[in-house]
């Protein structure tokens, strides 16, 4: 026995996509076999059956209704897998053998297009990586809104970071390189490798070309960015060979420098919550959360952007301030523009459903509602002087062409479904207008005709009748017969009448029969003209799109500024930020106006850093949180928490804050505080903000004073680092730098004791501490009082010993005489005196260190 035809084209259509679950169309089914079908039935929980196959053996079956597929689709993309969907291409009426099939789609993560499947507020991102010996490269598309984005960075975890791909593709070498499991073990992120052909350099920029129809690629800015170009020829590619599509909507990229934005690494995007918390992963509770007042998926998109790439050009920072100010101070104006907005869908989607002619006719109504009020839109803002404002006002299209010809031809609340009839107006296509006259008047038209025909020939009980077989026809006794007029065509005769036909009664005939039919197929040829025509109008209604959502950036951020008393910040060049009475954008919130807000005063000469001491509990990492926040929201062109603020442009924010370990890496606690010191140590630069927490805290007292000690050196010294920075630290004896290092000032949280009890003002006042209280945090967090009680004991016993500053006596006092100095010690001391301090690095200090306690242990 052989395989049946059907198993072997299904087999022969496998065999291309060995790597997915494919989706075979039986029918109003979708079919899986052999493997494909043991793993949907598992993961989807459907009943696994089986199905002759010509083989000795059924093949094991499952399938799952066509119209619910989506839902299907989704339960396998997000349990990891890649669905092929194979269709029926030919009508199956039309042909006598086994109808043709062929992969219309794969759908991977990074390419689903089910909206109910997506969160309309994120970008559903397709990231690909390439690395050679040279650097790397990374491109960035979102096929659900059209946007293709190219950069050249090292830090590949930061870009992985900013924008979160559902699904990243790479080459060979990158796979291979150490970044490449870093990104699968902290960030959870599954690399899959891709054709090597699709990377080559020659390959890539004809695949580019191509794509965009142009010659070369100096339009995109990629000419010389020869990685971009490897990295955006082998994207397009792969989405070509998965999407089967041309990709119309896909008509631009965007090359862009990480130097345009401030640069925010995984440690400070987790550490600031910038879009999702660092516990709960959810938007609640984030900048983006605080900020995010807008009425579209457009806006909502877009302002995410803003939040995770914040500016770093003061003239464009600028511009956004004027332009949100204007909406901040005048509600009526945002009123008015938020009441249009809520009546616009999701256009940049619908547009991609409609270059993959996958949108419906209740799609387009969307689209035309969507539209209709973009004129008194740009109208609101023709006044304005802002900077954006007016120019959107200027190059917004408000599409009425397109609005018209939707308005004129698509039904207002069409069905669902293109294969029903019923979505096309009367009076846009005559032929339609005329099969609907034939379905809806065909029972006159036959009366009419019956009686003018009676009428012409005198024949009183001529009639007008129907069979499946013959049709519509002219029925006469016998003893009429003389009386049929010459044009009467004689159809069939039976025992005591004649059956005829006419050229008038074939038309009417012809308009009736299958008149449903061809209305159904009628409308939806026409609704594909539309759709077409509208697709290739792609780049102007995606532009438009693009000022719609800008629109909405700019009143959320002014409604946003105006119910939280934010202030403009001036943008200085002086390296200077000095905010008076900061406050925590997030953190008030949750605090029902009784945030204490907190000073700032940092700068690059005797204000660089502040070493800042006090309890825990008392509000030092909300404190230095804010000022790092309110730096991003100025860059992002937000209106900020203070009562002033006078902020400079900051290149990086670096956060080092709390303590965990990463098991999954077998880093502990000590380990990683200690690589992302390295990290900003080898990176921060003068225009940086440095935000440390607690440094040394994960090993010996000693040890970690001394690391701090050094840190805090290393940062100031100007032919090193010289960044602004906020130092928290248990360490008092840090302190003691304040005046022996420039720059360095002591700050601390202000208590209240009332006798045994500490109240915490959470003020931020000049001048160190050497207190932190922790015996009455332990109280306030709820330690048994027994406990509580033997730890004062303990800590009054210690006072008294004074163990520190016997310490600090035995290390001035002179080893008499007779006191013999061991060889380690010797050794110890001759490469102390040995080494250049000056060439070390922190972390190659940090190691000498540990070796030299180790020798003396």
């Amino acid at each position: 026995m052989g395989l049946t035809p059907m198993m072997e084209q299904y087999l022969k259509i496998k065999e291309g996509y060995q790597n997915c679950i494919l989706f075979y169309r039986l029918g109003d089914f979708y079919e899986m076999f052999f493997e494909d079908a043991l793993t949907a039935s598992r993961e989807l929980e459907i009943t696994l059956t089986g199905r002759e196959c010509g083989l000795g053996e059924r093949a094991p079956m499952c399938g799952i209704p066509f119209h619910a597929a989506d839902g299907y689709v989704k339960k396998m993309i997000d349990k990891g897998y890649k669905v092929a969907i194979c269709e029926q291409v030919e009508d199956p009426k039309l042909t006598k053998t086994i109808v043709r099939r062929e992969v219309v789609r794969v759908i991977t993560p990074g390419t689903v297009m089910d909206s109910n499947s997506l969160d309309e507020t994120k970008n559903n991102y397709i990231m690909c990586v390439y690395g050679n010996k040279i650097g790397f490269s990374i491109s960035v598309a979102d096929i659900t809104t059209g946007e293709f984005i190219t950069s050249q960075t090292n830090d590949i975890l930061g870009e992985v970071a900013k924008y979160n791909p559902a699904e990243i593709i790479c080459n060979e070498y990158f796979y291979n390189q150490p970044v490449a499991s870093m990104l699968e073990k902290q960030l959870n992120k599954r690399l899959d490798r891709y054709n090597e052909w699709a990377f080559e350099y020659a390959t890539a920029y004809k695949n580019l070309c191509t794509h965009f129809s142009v010659l070369n690629l100096n339009g995109f800015g990629l000419e010389g960015k020869n990685l971009s170009t490897c990295t955006s020829g082998a994207l397009i590619a792969y989405l070509s060979e998965t999407q089967k599509n041309a990709l119309k909507h896909i008509f631009k990229i965007k090359y862009y420098s990480t130097n345009e934005y401030m640069v925010l690494d995984l440690s400070s995007r987790r550490n600031l919550e910038l879009t999702q918390t660092l516990r709960e992963k959810e938007k609640k509770g984030t900048l983006l959360w605080v900020l995010d007042k807008t009425k579209t998926a457009m806006g909502a998109r877009l302002l995410r952007k803003w939040v995770e790439e914040p500016l770093v050009d003061i003239s464009k920072i600028n511009k956004r301030l004027e332009s949100v100010e204007e909406f901040k101070t005048d509600p009526l104006l945002r009123e008015e523009i938020k009441e249009i907005l809520n009546t616009v869908f999701d256009i940049e989607r619908l547009m991609s459903k409609i270059v993959y002619t996958t949108a419906n006719a209740r799609d387009l109504v969307a689209l035309k509602n969507s539209l209709a009020n973009l004129p008194a839109l740009k109208q609101l803002i023709s006044t304005s002087t802002a900077y954006y404002q007016s120019e959107i006002y200027q190059a917004m299209d408000p599409l009425s062409d397109i609005y018209e010809m939707i308005e004129k031809s698509i039904m207002d609340f069409p069905p669902f479904s293109l294969r029903e009839g019923g979505i096309l107006k009367d009076g846009y296509d005559l032929r339609l207008d005329q099969l609907r006259i034939a379905k809806n008047e065909g029972t006159n038209w036959l009366n009419d005709l019956e009686n003018a025909e009676k009428e012409r020939t005198g024949i009183k009980n001529l009639k007008i009748r129907f069979n499946k077989i013959f049709g519509y026809y002219i029925e006469i006794t016998n003893s009429n017969l003389n009386s049929a007029p010459e044009n009467y065509i004689r159809k069939q005769t039976l025992a005591n009448c004649e059956r005829f036909i006419t050229p008038e009664l074939k038309s009417i005939e012809d308009a009736i029969l299958g008149a449903d039919e061809k209305i159904v197929e009628l409308e939806f040829d026409i609704f594909c003209n539309i759709r077409n025509l509208i697709a290739n109008e792609v780049n102007r209604i995606q532009e438009t799109a693009y000022f719609i959502a800008m629109i909405d950036v700019l009143q959320s951020l002014g409604e946003v500024s105006d119910k939280q008393a934010y202030v403009k910040p001036v943008m200085n060049t002086e390296g200077r930020i000095n905010i008076r009475n900061g406050r925590h954008p997030v953190v008030e919130k949750f605090c029902d106006n009784l945030f204490i807000p907190n000073d700032t005063n940092l700068d690059l000469e005797d204000n660089r850093l502040s070493i800042i001491t006090g309890p825990n509990m008392a509000g030092k990492s909300t404190f230095m949180r804010q000022v790092a926040l309110i730096s991003i929201m100025a860059q992002i062109g937000s209106f900020v928490p203070a009562e002033t603020a006078d902020l400079c442009i900051v290149d990086r924010v670096f956060t080092r804050v709390g303590a965990s370990d990463d098991l999954a890496t077998g880093q502990s606690t000590f380990m990683i505080e200690m690589t992302e010191v390295a990290n900003i140590l080898n990176n921060a630069t003068k225009n940086s903000l440095i935000i440390l927490d607690e440094i040394g805290r994960g090993t010996s007292t000693f040890d970690g004073l001394s690391i701090a000690w050094a840190v805090v050196e290393y940062i100031c010294e100007l032919k090193n680092i010289g960044a602004k920075t906020l130092f928290a630290t248990h360490y008092h004896e840090l302190t003691e730098l304040e005046g022996r290092l420039q720059g360095v000032k002591n700050y601390c949280i202000a208590v209240k004791e009332e006798g045994e009890d500490i109240i915490f003002l959470r003020k931020i006042i000049r001048g160190g501490t050497d207190n932190s209280y922790g015996i009455h945090v332990a109280k306030l967090a709820g330690v048994p009082r027994v406990v509580i009680e033997r730890s004062n004991e303990i800590l009054q016993q210690l006072n008294e010993a004074d163990i520190n500053n016997k310490t600090k006596n035995i290390a001035k006092t002179k080893k008499k005489p007779e006191e013999k100095i061991n060889n380690n010690e010797l050794e110890v001391i001759q490469e102390l005196k040995s080494m250049d301090m000056n060439s070390m690095s922190p972390l190659i200090a940090l190691q000498v260190l540990f070796d030299l306690q180790n020798k003396i242990k």
